[in-house]
């Protein structure tokens, strides 16, 4: 190969693959620089890498499960230019609920999940009731699209 060729295929390489700089594989996009939903949803359904996996006692049982940051750098790595919006916030019994859509671009068109994330409003604990809503919307968006949904299997 010549140089120049080879040069050429490594800007190939560097523009059309990922960074594994969270330990994920290194992810070849299409030309288009959009991947169909099937891949995308495909490769958020591998098992999660046991170090983004974190665990805590919630009555009386032990939940495992992945922090909204992980989850994120997943989203980003197998799913480029997704996005999500706050569509709904509420108050009810004591709770507050917010409702948010996760969208992924995709060869498909913009293809949407939508969940529900929920705390008590006179929080005690680690966080605020907002935050921790929205993160857990946020974490069961991404499930519907594979991201973690072996973890609620437990």
């Amino acid at each position: 190969m010549t140089p120049d060729a080879k040069q050429a295929a490594e800007k190939e390489t560097a523009v059309n693959s990922t960074p594994t700089s969270q330990g994920l594989e290194n992810l070849a996009l299409p030309e288009s620089g959009l991947r169909s939903i099937r891949d995308i949803v495909r490769d958020l359904s591998k098992p999660v890498a046991k170090r983004h996996l974190r665990s805590r006692r919630q009555g009386g049982k032990e939940l495992t499960y992945i922090a909204w940051h992980d989850a994120v750098k997943y989203l980003d790595h197998y799913a480029p230019g997704w996005c999500y919006e706050v569509r709904r916030i509420d108050s009810i019994g004591g709770k507050l609920i917010l409702t948010i859509r996760l969208s992924i671009p995709c060869q498909e068109g913009l293809v949407f999940r939508e969940a529900t994330g929920q705390e008590d409003e006179t929080l005690d604990s680690y966080g605020d009731s907002s935050s921790n809503a929205e993160s857990m919307a946020l974490r069961r968006a991404a499930a519907k699209f594979g991201l973690g949904l072996s973890l609620y299997d437990q």
